[in-house]
């Protein structure tokens, strides 16, 4: 008998991520949504505190995220950036001016003793996110990319200082045996009628969530189905280094081997059109995945929970 979904709760990060989530919150009612974002990303810039994966998952929920991009404000300048390169600073890292203040406020909010969580719900109030987005932790937790050219480089300096080229050793995820799950994460995963796996990078945006330890055993315990929604399509990524990284890791980037990954955490696997005829270790279902428009979003999501009801 098809169960009826009242509460979601996804696992997120990245662009990927956040445009699934911008479809489910289409095809939920208020409220309904929690996303658990990934802040294995998240580092000081210049002294700035900088959280890529939230912001991108609250910019698009607002609808402001840059269209093309898909992270980054539409419309923002960069004279800024165009000011530090003008002072000799080489400007690797793009915030744009409207970006800015965003982190501005986060950096002033955390040293009058802030929580990450806090910031974050306020942040997404004053823009009108009616989603709830919850950092995974209020913790550090960096991910730290080994590499065998670079040695081992904080994440922003592999993926966009040096446009995720170096061949990654190993992955690092530096402070998560001492983090704790931020306020109201347990209970999003403990209460939800269904939990996702958004289609982020599975060790460089779904692994830091889990490798906060309570995350990881309150999906093992699930009392109701887990479905990944699929980060590739007929054996590429769908957005950036998934495929070469795993390779990378000596990590099967296929279905297949994405679905071991997941091993023991999902119930179900909705992938592309293309792969309906590849077996993977759980169920799957097979639509058009591709998140470019918003219309394609909200479709999928709708797919989406329309067959996890009967799972």
């Amino acid at each position: 008998m098809p169960r009826t979904i009242r509460k979601v709760t996804a696992l997120a990060g990245g662009v990927g991520g956040a445009r699934l989530v911008e479809g489910l919150a289409r095809v939920l009612p208020p409220g309904a949504l929690t996303v658990i974002g990934n802040t294995g990303d998240d580092f000081r810039h210049y002294g700035i505190a900088v959280s890529p994966d939230l912001d991108t998952v609250m910019y698009t929920l607002a609808g402001i995220a840059h269209p093309q991009n898909g992270w980054g404000l539409k419309d923002d300048t960069r004279a800024m950036l165009g000011m530090l390169k003008q002072y000799g600073e080489e400007g690797w890292f793009g915030i744009g001016d409207q970006d800015m203040a965003t982190n501005l406020l986060r950096t002033v909010w955390l040293a009058e003793g802030r929580s990450l969580s806090a910031i974050t719900a306020e942040l997404c109030h004053r823009l009108g996110v009616q989603t709830r987005l919850l950092p995974m932790t209020d913790d550090p937790l960096h991910t730290m990319v080994e590499t065998v050219e670079q040695g081992v480089l904080a994440f922003q300096e592999y993926f966009v200082r040096h446009r995720w080229q170096p061949t990654v050793k190993a992955l690092h995820y530096r402070g998560a045996e001492r983090a704790t799950p931020a306020p109201g994460v347990l209970e999003s995963i403990q209460r939800a009628d269904l939990l996702v796996i958004c289609p982020s990078n599975p060790v460089l945006s779904i692994e830091p969530i889990l490798q906060v330890a309570p995350i990881r055993r309150a999906l093992a315990d699930r009392q109701v189905p887990c479905v990944a929604f699929s980060p590739i399509i007929a054996g590429d990524a769908v957005n950036g280094p998934t495929v070469k990284i795993m390779r990378e890791l000596n990590l099967d980037p296929s279905l297949a081997g994405i679905s071991r990954y997941y091993a023991g955490l999902i119930d179900g696997f909705m992938v592309d059109t293309q792969d309906m005829q590849v077996e993977v270790t759980v169920p799957k279902y097979a639509a058009n995945i591709w998140l470019d428009t918003s219309t394609k979003r909200e479709t999928a999501a709708a797919e989406l929970l329309a067959w996890s009801e009967s799972l």
